[in-house]
């Protein structure tokens, strides 16, 4: 049986599609145009990453450093703002979403992250602002009537302990837009996420928020602020323990299926039964349909930015027992699940 995080289900047989920065393979990400165009792709949720603005405005950007996904640099009334800072124990160098208002931040334009790669997406630069959490959520409801069945939202906050730090904390912020648009709810549409299990226990029993929630992990490192590594916590005991405050675990799918030394697909670890034996569901990321970002094995031709087997790639992922899964390209996803649901 195919299980769902709690309140989100899909009106297809197999794994949740999640529409990874909405249509990001396909539109520039974290634009409304990518939301819009994961939906009707049919990805049965979109994902925002949250962050906040000077005057404390939740926007949508993948980092708070938007040299990389916006035309910023090209505005010379803002080259001062240019600045290194350290975020979550990196120095990092551009400019960012703290120190610009709402207002001067929709004075800039969207741009393709990876032009070298997508080259197709750059077709679209400069076509859409930079959208508000709040836009998300609009768009989110529209969608759902428009396409006549409901779209789930997997807000994640991006380093909530350095935006608490500058005094632009996100919980409340985020937990007041949940509540708004009424979905706090252990059985609504929506799924809170964080490399930060600090941040989801806080918003669990601090903020009282009864919202699903998914806590991400990497390959090696541990959140910022927690006090265990990943590793750690991705055993059966770890499991046990954040069961308490997430329904979900969102591991790199290289902790699900890892490439054997050659960069083929390897054989599945135990981490998906590890999880569903503590009553959580998994939904790996990020899939991306370019030859580059696949396993050796399922890539066709030799230009790295071309696509490859990924229909073949997500297949496999599925029959390892995944409960969902990020994709760049939601239409490959829904894809792979027609094809697993007919074995």
């Amino acid at each position: 049986m195919v299980r769902t995080p709690a309140g989100v289900t899909s009106p297809a047989a197999g794994p949740l599609v999640i529409g990874h920065r909405g249509a990001s393979g396909y539109r520039p990400e974290h634009t409304l145009a990518s939301y819009e165009l994961a939906a009707r792709m049919g990805a049965d949720l979109i994902e925002p990453d949250v962050v906040p603005t000077r005057d404390h405005v939740l926007v949508v950007r993948h980092e708070n450093q938007i040299s990389e996904t916006t035309d910023v640099a090209a505005h010379p009334e803002f080259a001062a703002r240019r600045a290194t800072k350290t975020v979550d124990g990196v120095t990092i160098t551009g400019w960012f979403t703290e120190d610009f208002t709402l207002a001067e931040l929709l004075t800039l334009r969207a741009k393709e992250r990876l032009p070298q790669v997508r080259q197709e997406n750059t077709l679209y630069d400069g076509r859409w602002t930079v959208a508000t959490l709040q836009e998300v959520f609009e768009l989110r409801e529209r969608l759902g009537t428009e396409l006549g069945r409901e779209i789930g939202i997997i807000p994640e906050t991006k380093h909530p302990t350095y935006f608490k730090s500058i005094g632009l904390p996100l919980e409340e912020k985020l937990v007041a837009m949940v509540r708004a648009f009424d979905l706090d709810q252990a059985t609504a549409p929506i799924v809170i996420q964080s490399f930060e299990l600090n941040n989801l226990v806080e918003l669990r029993e601090t903020c009282r928020l009864s919202a699903p929630a998914v806590f991400l992990t990497s390959t090696s490192g541990q959140g910022f602020g927690d006090s265990q590594t990943y590793a750690e916590l991705l055993t059966p005991a770890g499991l046990e323990t954040i069961s308490a405050w997430v329904t979900s675990i969102g591991p790199d799918k290289n902790q699900v299926i890892p490439r054997n030394a050659d960069g083929s697909l390897g054989s599945p670890t135990s981490l998906v039964a590890d999880a569903h034996a503590a009553g959580l569901t998994v939904v790996p990321y990020a899939f991306r349909a370019e030859n580059q970002f696949l396993p050796t094995d399922l890539r066709v031709g030799t230009d790295p930015n071309d696509f490859g087997q990924a229909i073949a790639e997500a297949v496999t992922f599925m029959r390892a027992g995944i409960d969902g899964l990020f994709c760049d390209q939601p239409d490959i996803g829904v894809e792979a699940r027609k094809d697993f649901a007919t074995g």
